[in-house]
């Protein structure tokens, strides 16, 4: 959702605002000027490589997409173009996007560990995995994945798969954390499964938010960071990253952290094509 022409000024932004951890894809066709913003950023900060912890994500496949599943050669492959168009040595987590690689997922896998080992990617993991996908990895005999990132919000919460993540040491990464906004995907060409009632609901967390005195955006990234997940906001406006950044001069009180565990509605819609994890 960010285009070659924002991605370098969101992202040396990003890093003079104060964020320490860039996400990005070879799926959205973006690292070249992720990596140039990277670049800026860091040179301007006075900060190294180290201060900066990068994610990237290998592209599958998906053969319901007339996408062949790339084997582990093509993986490898695949991770060194990522590296050559951010322009790094090495990314800090590196993701299998999702698991459309069907018979390839064990391949694809076995290559991650192999990335891992020559140091080009310091954590492996998957992105959009269920239980029955870890479970594979598991009954094949091989290390868990470091971290499992998923559409994560209070109307799509996950408790299964995430107690399941939990029993075998995988750290949550939450996506799309802010779809109940009545911001979240208006423009044209953002598409997504987000239903008519749940845009008519836009306003939902609107008075637990005024009683913090927050921003929606902030107390929806809370609820991420006090559940224990990672949490990647997007924006493109300084302002707002400043304020989603600013999640540590308030909490949420006990009997509202209940209630929004009480808001689950089910799969992910941050996908028009529906939930991945399914």
């Amino acid at each position: 959702m960010i285009s070659n022409d924002d991605a370098e000024t969101a992202i040396s932004s990003a890093i003079a605002a104060g964020y320490r951890h860039i996400d990005t894809a070879s799926g959205y066709h973006n690292e070249e000027p992720v990596g140039a913003g990277i670049k800026k950023g860091l040179q301007a900060q006075g900060l190294s490589r180290a201060d900066l912890f990068v994610t990237a994500k290998l592209w599958p496949g998906n053969p319901a997409w007339g996408d062949a599943p790339k084997t582990g050669a093509q993986t490898i492959e695949e991770c060194d173009a990522s590296l050559s168009r951010l322009g790094l040595d090495y990314v800090d987590l590196y993701l299998i996007h999702a698991h459309y690689g069907g018979e390839k997922r064990l391949e694809q896998w076995r290559a991650l560990l192999e990335l891992q080992a020559s140091g080009k990617a310091r954590s492996i993991g998957v992105s959009n995995f269920n239980e029955t996908h870890l479970d594979e990895i598991a009954a094949a005999g091989l290390p868990m994945p470091d971290a499992n990132q998923i559409e994560l919000h209070p109307w799509s919460q996950k408790p299964g798969l995430l107690a399941h993540m939990a029993r075998h040491g995988i750290a949550p990464i939450a996506y799309s954390s802010l779809v109940p906004l009545s911001t979240w995907r208006t423009e044209p060409g953002q598409d997504s499964a987000k239903t008519d009632e749940m845009k008519a609901d836009g306003e939902a967390f609107k008075g637990m938010a005024q009683k913090y005195g927050v921003s929606e955006a902030q107390l929806l990234l809370r609820w991420g960071v006090q559940n224990g997940y990672a949490v990647l906001p997007k924006s493109l406006n300084p302002d707002r990253m400043a304020q989603n950044l600013d999640l540590f001069s308030f909490s949420i009180d006990a009997a509202d952290m209940a209630q929004m565990a009480t808001m689950d509605r089910g799969e992910g819609v941050a996908w028009a094509s529906g939930d991945p994890s399914k």
